[in-house]
């Protein structure tokens, strides 16, 4: 933030040690409206001290300030608003920015954080539902390489459990071979939502679901080799989704992985005794963390996901030596984590608070929830495939010349679908909508790339090197372009902090907005001086949407 610094340093000096300056640092703010400032500073924290109203602390501060970089230094409600020169600011934003290039707002912290996320289900389409987890935990990870931090990315494949007792079930009493291997995914998923329409009727078909996943993990040739097809299958279903949306992976290693390492965590628990009985099944008692007993193993003998995530944690930590674990996962499970976390702590682990839980609210349909289990989804497949025609259509109407079509037309196509996500905050539950997702105005994916564009096409008009035609600008409209570019580093920041990359997308629409109401009154390219600004928004447009997981195409 630039002038941050110079106005702490003149503000420490005048409290004279009443707050660090860490502290005043922490309080300074970007004034809401242009009129009141460029940055701002509440007195409300010293009325204690100083027993005197905020508005009468900050009427004396606001008198008692002064450096060459300000213009104007006012009081206003208890805030102290300064002013700062725009014509030096703006000319050593721009040189920053240009100089930096896509580098801009990169760090160089240290540190190794694993993301766990995605993690779809095998057998199961996969659909709108699993987007969320999908992308949120791209961006965050994105946003983290940005910041230096070493990224492990887990995709904890859910690969075991009694739903895959269910499916064995359905296949071997309604499955067909062929109609599997012609669509593996389309049929599998029909088995499992014709189980659960029968167990509704049948309510007995549950104990035979799970007859049939102690027959699995016991190790039954038959069971695990239709398991091992139905995973293999589920996983190039998977590969086209992740392909067309460009998420990538270092692990694949599902909840199956950590068969063999179940045992150890059982063991240990036992060891420390911190087992017990509860009407058959093994329990760890977690009252004095005021949460329900974390069930460990079920009275029939067979593992649960929790038993499973205590392994995959341990494992985790001794494979990669994290420094965090996030966890992206709905925030239905938020009980789940806590219990995870307090087991590991029990168990002596100290670094089970370096564990954490990233929660999100879920897409919904109408205002309602996608069921799996009733075969009520919509498929993210399907939902790029529309999309992708419904961009066609329209660049055949307004571009039919252009090149490399079909590769642009994807990438508007993720974009519109990612960006329609990751613009509502994480804990947000999210309407499905097709065509708020697709429109070219308003707060979409596709409007920040066409901003983009437009950048882009004015630069290529350009025969003079841009980058050394910085000099300082003063007019209102400019300024607030260059105010949002000097934001960005600290958007970075706040947004991996805050694991929110809504505060991203939110910061990239603003930019795009300041930018194309400058368009709107001046005609840059007749007017070079602004042609820095311009090369300022490319940038920071292109690595912003880059952060969010979405291509910035340079034509459109």
């Amino acid at each position: 933030m630039y002038g941050k610094k110079i106005l702490v340093t003149v503000i420490e000096e005048e409290l004279k040690g009443v707050l660090s300056f860490e502290e005043i640092a922490a309080r300074i703010e970007i004034p809401k409206l242009d009129t009141h400032g460029d940055l701002s500073f509440p007195c409300f924290s010293l009325a204690k001290v100083y027993q005197s109203p905020p508005q009468k602390i900050a009427h004396e501060l606001a008198e008692k300030l002064a450096h060459p970089l300000f213009t104007q230094i006012e009081s206003a409600g208890g805030y102290v608003n300064i002013k700062l020169k725009r014509v030096q600011a703006s000319k050593e934003i721009l040189e920053k920015v240009i100089g930096a290039g896509l580098d801009y707002g990169s760090q160089q912290k240290d540190g190794h954080i694993n993301i766990d996320f995605s993690s779809p289900n095998i057998a199961k389409p996969f659909a709108m539902g699993h987007l969320r987890s999908t992308v949120i935990g791209n961006s965050i990870g994105l946003l983290a390489e940005k910041l230096g931090y070493q990224v492990t990315r887990i995709n904890h494949i859910g690969d075991w459990g009694t739903q895959f007792g269910k499916l064995l079930y359905a296949y071997s009493k309604w499955g067909d071979e062929q109609a599997v291997k012609q669509n593996p995914i389309k049929e599998l998923f029909r088995l499992y939502v014709q189980f659960h329409d029968e167990a509704a009727k049948y309510p007995q078909l549950e104990e035979e679901g799970r007859a049939w996943f102690k027959i699995l993990e016991t190790g039954d040739p038959k069971a695990l080799k239709l398991w091992q097809w139905f995973r293999d299958e589920s996983l190039k279903d998977f590969m086209t989704i992740y392909n067309r949306i460009q998420v990538g992976f270092d692990s694949y290693h599902g909840e199956a992985f950590y068969n063999d390492k179940m045992a150890r965590v059982v063991n240990l628990l036992q060891e420390k005794d911190l087992l017990e009985e509860s009407e058959g099944a093994m329990v760890v008692r977690l009252e004095e963390y005021e949460l329900p007993p974390c069930l460990i193993q079920k009275s029939d003998g067979t593992s649960l996901y929790a038993t499973r995530d205590l392994a995959a944690a341990i494992y985790r930590k001794e494979t990669y030596d994290f420094d965090t674990s996030l966890y992206v996962v709905g925030r239905e499970q938020t009980i789940h984590f806590e219990q995870i976390k307090a087991v590991l702590a029990k168990m002596g682990y100290d670094w089970a608070e370096e564990i954490v839980h990233v929660p999100f609210g879920m897409i919904l349909k109408d205002g309602k929830k996608m069921s799996t289990r009733k075969g009520k989804v919509i498929l993210l497949q399907e939902v790029l495939d529309e999309i992708e025609l419904l961009v066609t259509e329209q660049m055949e109407a307004k571009n039919p010349a252009l090149q490399d079509k079909k590769a642009i037309i994807q990438q508007i196509g993720a974009g519109a679908v990612i960006f329609h996500d990751l613009k509502n905050h994480r804990l947000h539950d999210v309407e499905f909508s097709l065509k708020q997702m697709t429109s070219f105005e308003g707060e979409t994916g596709p409007y920040l790339q066409y901003s983009h564009v437009r950048a882009c096409s004015i630069l290529d008009k350009v025969k003079e090197n841009p980058a050394l035609l910085v000099q300082g600008l003063e007019d209102g409209d400019s300024w607030r372009v260059i105010k949002q570019l000097d934001a960005f580093p600290s958007v970075v920041e706040k947004a991996y902090h805050e694991k929110a990359p809504s505060i991203m997308a939110d910061y990239l629409l603003k930019l795009a907005k300041a930018f194309n109401r400058l368009y709107g009154k001046v005609k840059v390219i007749d007017h070079k001086e602004y042609l820095p600004v311009v090369i300022g928004v490319q940038t920071v447009l292109k690595e912003g949407l880059r952060l969010l997981g979405v291509k910035a195409p340079a034509k459109m």
